[in-house]
């Protein structure tokens, strides 16, 4: 708050405490600033920006003194107990005054930071650290590299590594204002003694050739003296010096901004882009359950069999599915997810379909059914090639990130890497297991594979079908899909493998027991999902080899169920389930968020969630069905309220429809494949 002049000359208004400043002491009032006004009290003073009782200068007391103006407000240091910010917080007071005084000054406030010093005794930091910030900004390297040693920095291979930063700002300086002999100067006398990789002075030595500024910036990746490069410096030598002496810049905001990250992880419902989340500072964040895709609003019914696997086209406006019933089906959803149809039925494959995927640009589609790998033009559904190379079922196709090619792994224990156009580029060589699955981490860095071993080789026989459950769709009987007993094979050990991707070597291999039937890996590379039977999905953390969380509540015994990350940041872990439900965990709590019933009888055996909408996902199940799941629009949520139920169906080709109300059908046309409710 701020005081009125009236105010300021009240009797309650006039002691003559410190001048606001850095730990300032009282001034006595016989400094010859202050005088006694001939009613006995010590006159005040203002700010600077005027003085009681008069609107000049100055003014005269009933004895005549001109009394001067004052620059600073008149404040007493406060002295509190202890040096915790509050009795029962682990807080230390100084750092915390010492964050305020800095946000403070960022924003503007200069004065309230000076009136904060006074009052607190504390100063945001020593003098040698402010003019090491002004040697910084001013290019004054001499006296920047000089006050180094004044900074706190103990460790000698800190010190050389910030002395070679300040050094190549002042040569790539030099460089740009073409003083081309003083810059190599600095190379062979300064950056030689400072930089101990020779690559490092190589890749600087070459900059001498360069003829005009721009290029010294563009090969340097460097915006120049007049951009933002000395700004940069000053954050890159922030980790040489300690915080306790030169504080990061923008800490308490950092902070802020931590506490707020935390508290949407902790938010088990939260599934808003971060830029649409509104965020207070007086209270915590939590979100309710709109955002949250838990109502179906699309049925897609044209299998005539199970439905073993889906999965989304990355700019999430196709999914494709594939059957038992021999057939892999793209489906297009529209441009306002009410016109859902079939683009594609492909055909011409020979057993069930169990695997597919994307290529990075959704311009082809891999399907594996038994040992035949198909790449499809996703756009004609033409078959490019078809691959035999695997002796066994395929059970697992990934493209690589980048588009240059794909992963198959099998039962034969084979994994073998393709280029784009479908042809054998290398094979891995036989594995230490009969692959299940395998996924390529987003960064292109590792292959995380999963599977089983067996005792002979002789023991392995191909699985027709491997996969789910009951029947295959040609009138055979598939294996019921538990790995733990394919063929009447007991296997010895099941095993979590990763490989380093650019050497193909092990980089840890890790015994589970129990089956393992899918892999999926987080956006981040962070992360690997493993289904685990029995009824349990475990979170594997890459980076730390370590199991971070389980995930319960699921039904898997028999079949093989694939799970999927979801939602914002991937916060969400979706499953199907052997008791026709799919579940959905918080991934960092591990909470159950939701029981999702609306599948027939039989096991739901995948989910997959659009990769492009937060608030949409799909699940596929033995019920030959495909369900979208979305969140309630506020059309939904009218629909609802006003008790109106509909559906559009639409046929294989996307010609005449079906429309229900209020559980009357009329038929308009073919049968129905897809169903809108």
């Amino acid at each position: 708050m701020r005081f009125t002049e009236l105010e300021e000359s009240s009797p309650t208004n006039s002691s003559n405490p410190a001048v606001a400043g850095p730990s300032s002491k009282s001034h006595s009032t016989s400094n010859g600033r202050t005088v006694a006004n001939g009613n006995g009290f010590v006159s005040p003073f203002t700010n600077g920006n005027g003085v009681v009782g008069s609107s000049g200068a100055g003014t005269s007391g009933s004895n005549g003194v001109v009394m001067e103006r004052h620059e600073k407000s008149a404040l007493s240091r406060v002295n509190l107990p202890g040096h915790l910010l509050y009795e029962d917080s682990n807080v230390d007071r100084e750092e915390f005054v010492r964050l305020l005084l800095q946000s403070l000054r960022d924003v503007g406030y200069i004065e309230s930071a000076a009136t904060l010093e006074a009052e607190s005794g504390f100063s945001m930091e020593e003098p040698q650290v402010r003019r090491f910030r002004e040697y910084i900004l001013s290019g004054m390297w001499s006296k920047a590299e000089d006050s180094l040693s004044r900074l706190g920095i103990v460790n000698e291979d800190n010190s050389w590594d910030a002395k070679f930063l300040i050094n190549k700002q002042k040569y790539l300086e030099l460089l740009e204002a073409r003083k081309t002999a003083a810059a190599l100067h600095v190379l062979r006398t300064e950056l030689a003694l400072s930089s101990p990789e020779p690559a490092q002075l190589h890749v600087l030595a070459s900059l001498l050739m360069c003829t005009e500024p721009e290029d010294v910036r563009q090969r340097a990746g460097w915006d120049g003296v007049s951009g933002q490069s000395r700004q940069q410096l000053l954050l890159d030598l922030h980790r040489f010096i300690p915080p306790s002496v030169m504080i990061p810049q923008r800490r308490f905001l950092t902070l802020l901004q931590q506490a707020r990250q935390d508290q949407l992880r902790r938010c088990i419902y939260h599934n808003t882009p971060l830029e649409a989340t509104p965020f207070s500072l007086l209270s915590d964040h939590e979100c309710n359950k709109d955002g949250f895709p838990g109502v179906t609003t699309t049925v897609l019914s044209v299998h005539t069999d199970e439905v073993w696997n889906v999965e989304w086209s990355h700019d999430g406006a196709y999914l494709a599915s594939g059957s038992a019933d021999r057939t892999a089906i793209i489906w297009n959803m529209g441009s306002d997810r009410r016109k859902w149809e079939v683009h594609l039925i492909l055909g011409d494959h020979p057993f069930p379909v169990h695997s597919i995927a994307w290529s990075s640009d959704d311009s082809m589609l891999l399907t594996g059914a038994e040992h035949f790998i198909k790449l499809w033009d996703a756009k004609t559904g033409s078959c490019i090639r078809t691959m035999d190379e695997h002796t066994e079922t395929v059970t697992a196709l990934s493209w690589l990130p980048d588009g240059s090619g794909f992963i198959s792994g099998a039962l034969d224990r084979k994994i073998i890497q393709w280029n784009a156009e479908g042809r054998k580029k290398l094979s891995w060589g036989l594995t230490d297991i009969r692959v299940t699955d395998l996924a390529v981490t987003p960064d292109l860095s590792r292959v995380v594979t999963i599977g089983m071993h067996v005792p002979t080789s002789s023991e392995s026989s191909s699985l027709r079908g491997i996969r789910n459950s009951g029947s295959s769709g040609d009138g055979t009987t598939n294996p019921s899909g538990n790995t733990s007993s394919m063929n009447g094979i007991t296997p010895t050990k099941n095993r979590f493998i990763i490989y380093r991707l650019s050497t193909r070597q092990v980089e840890s291999s890790i015994k589970l027991d129990g089956d393992l039937t899918s892999v999926k890996v987080s956006q981040d590379s962070q992360y690997a999902l493993i289904n685990h039977s029995p009824d349990e999905i475990q979170l594997w953390d890459l980076r730390l080899g370590r199991l971070a969380r389980k995930f319960t509540g699921q039904r898997q015994g028999r079949h093989i169920i694939r799970s999927c990350f979801g939602g914002i940041d991937g916060s969400f872990v979706a499953s199907g389930s052997e008791d026709g439900n799919v579940y959905v965990w918080h991934r960092d709590t591990g909470s159950l968020l939701e029981v999702l019933s609306g599948h027939g009888e039989g096991s739901v055996n995948s989910v997959a969630w659009n990769p492009a909408n937060e608030r949409m996902f799909a699940s596929c199940s033995d019920d030959k069905s495909i369900r979208i799941w979305e969140a309630p629009t506020p059309e939904m949520v009218l629909d609802m309220s006003g008790h109106t139920d509909y559906s559009v169906s639409y046929s294989a080709k996307g010609k005449g429809k079906t429309r229900q109300m209020d559980g009357e059908v009329e038929n308009a046309g073919m049968a129905s494949p897809s169903t809108r409710l």
